[in-house]
């Protein structure tokens, strides 16, 4: 596998397209589109969260039902989200929008919608939007990366990553772009995500390999522990890379897998490296754990715990928050046994043996804990089970964007 320079656009037969729709934003782009020259595959993950954006309800409803799909239409601005059958209605109507444009069936158009809770689209502007969108699209990697910064809402990046890898005798690539910033803690935030592949695949396989990926990638990030309304990843798969179907379970869909993980594994770590008003992304991996399970909820904890969050901002080898937040997990462990280590590019220092502080150097610990990417290592002695998860530090710009967000 190798990793390529690259989004949406970097699969065989996907274009990508962006305008300025004047949704909310008036100083930039606001809507994307992607489309796939082929039919493709379809499969999706979405929000857990029992209050479900307009457009979570509809894409479930055509990755579960429609034999295929071959647009996704998205908004920036106003999520959709607690709309009625009204909010429902738009999605049909952007769907029909882009089907007249597109020349393609109402059925074979994914819509997503990111941003303020509880206001109705306006429907002008989206379908000029939408008509604005068709004409432009192209396979360009400049077009990939514009549709990327077009679904930005408090995002300060675009998000965005490609490869390619061998299988069936063919090159086979695979790309993707996401959009999150705030309201990150899925459980499948306000987290949209994208991928495109030009690989020939099952559509039992596609749904199964993405739904159990997200348990390893997105399912184990967090901003702020809030589970967006909008959640939503959609994995397309059109099959010109003219590779033989993949339909069981061999080294073919590994490669796939492997592939997928890298994807999802790289988006999921962005989106959590840009959370709102964050200065660093923060990593936590448990070791030594006797299950899976035991190992995810650990590190989950860690990395949705205030305190620890606020530790990392100030640069602080606070170990005792970690420990703590281990301990009210819910996870059984013995907290004499642990061994706790902090980690950056500026060096790795073991802070505690066996639960109990070691003689350091603060100021070592400052340093690593200074870096823009922290890793905070527990070691539970309990087995040969891990898991890592991925977090932010927590700092006063949060509070600030996230106490204005609608005005």
């Amino acid at each position: 596998m190798e990793q390529i320079s690259g989004g949406v656009t970097a699969a065989n037969g996907f274009k990508a397209a962006s305008t300025a729709a004047g949704i909310k934003y008036k100083d930039r782009k606001d809507m994307a589109m992607i489309y796939s020259e082929k039919p493709c595959k379809a499969a999706g993950t979405f929000t857990t969260n029992i209050v479900r954006a307009a457009p979570v309800k509809w894409d479930k409803d055509i990755v579960t039902n429609a034999p295929y799909a071959q647009a996704v239409v998205v908004n920036a601005g106003i999520a959709n989200a607690c709309t009625g059958e009204e909010g429902l209605r738009y999605c049909k109507e952007t769907a029909e929008a882009a089907a007249k444009c597109l020349s393609i069936p109402v059925h074979s158009v994914l819509v997503a919608s990111t941003g303020v809770i509880g206001r109705q689209l306006p429907m002008d502007r989206i379908t000029a939007g939408v008509k604005a969108l068709a004409p432009a699209l192209g396979d360009s990697r400049e077009k990939g990366t514009e549709a990327a910064m077009a679904i930005m809402t408090t995002d300060t990046v675009k998000k965005e990553v490609a490869v390619r890898f061998e299988a069936g005798g063919r090159t086979i690539t695979m790309g993707g772009m996401c959009k999150g910033s705030g309201m990150i803690h899925p459980n499948m935030c306000t987290m949209l995500s994208f991928v495109t592949t030009d690989a020939a695949i099952s559509k039992e396989l596609l749904q199964e390999a993405l739904s159990e990926n997200v348990k390893d990638t997105y399912n184990m990030i967090s901003v702020d522990g809030d589970t967006s309304t909008n959640d939503t990843v959609l994995l397309l798969a059109n099959g010109m890379a003219g590779n033989p179907e993949i339909t069981e379970k061999n080294d073919d869909y590994y490669a796939f897998l492997k592939a997928l993980h890298f994807i999802n594994e790289t988006l999921a770590k962005k989106m959590a490296g840009d959370g709102e008003g964050c200065t660093a992304l923060f990593e936590v991996k448990i070791i030594g754990a006797e299950t899976k399970e035991q190992a995810v909820t650990l590190s989950k904890s860690v990395i949705t715990s205030n305190l620890t969050k606020a530790a990392i901002f100030g640069h602080d080898a606070n170990w005792g928050r970690i420990l703590c937040a281990m301990g009210y997990s819910g996870a059984m462990f013995d907290p004499e046994k642990v061994d706790l280590y902090f980690e950056s590019a500026a060096g790795k220092l073991k802070i505690i043996e066996n639960g109990v502080a070691l003689t350091y150097s603060e100021e070592e610990a400052t340093r690593i804990l200074s870096e823009p990417e922290v890793t905070a290592t527990a070691d539970i002695k309990m087995g040969e089970a891990s898991a890592t998860a991925w977090g932010c530090d927590l700092t006063f710009d949060y509070v600030k964007i996230n106490a204005d967000y609608r005005s």
